[in-house]
């Protein structure tokens, strides 16, 4: 099967709950498991406004994202486990085809919570380093 029908197929089960940003609800895909985390947005070639994922944690500790096979830039944003945005990863932007997994850029952070959403969207809705969101609906990881 090809990896843009697994995303299809992936992205099809993923149960999505709706966070209230400052600006905006976003309904985000909820990714709970090892291999909904490690797919993440891969292989997407769009992002559209108000969607996103969000990718729940066992616990509020240091987490690292890269860009592999993401086709579209993303704010990646890093929140504690009380809905506190710490910090916002502004247009991480795409690579190029066949950069060595050695050499990917890794974006970092303390997070129970890390929300990717299409590049430019954060400001867009009002989420920044200090917002509290409510993430009450969000299932806990699995």
């Amino acid at each position: 099967m090809s990896h843009w029908l697994c995303a299809l197929l992936l992205a099809a089960t993923l149960p999505t709950v709706v966070v209230h940003a400052p600006r905006a609800d976003l309904t985000l895909e909820v990714a709970r498991t090892d291999t909904e985390r490690a797919r993440g947005l891969m292989d997407r070639t769009s992002v559209p406004e108000h969607t996103g994922m969000i990718f729940v944690f066992d616990g509020d500790d240091p987490v690292d994202f890269w860009m592999k096979d993401t086709l579209v830039s993303l704010d990646m944003i890093f929140v504690a486990a009380d809905g506190t945005v710490r910090r916002v990863y502004a247009d991480v932007p795409v690579l190029g085809a066949g950069v060595d997994d050695g050499a990917i850029p890794r974006e970092s952070g303390r997070a129970k919570y890390v929300i990717e959403l299409h590049a430019g969207e954060a400001a867009n809705d009002g989420v920044a380093a200090g917002v509290r969101l409510d993430l009450h609906s969000v299932p806990p990881s699995q």
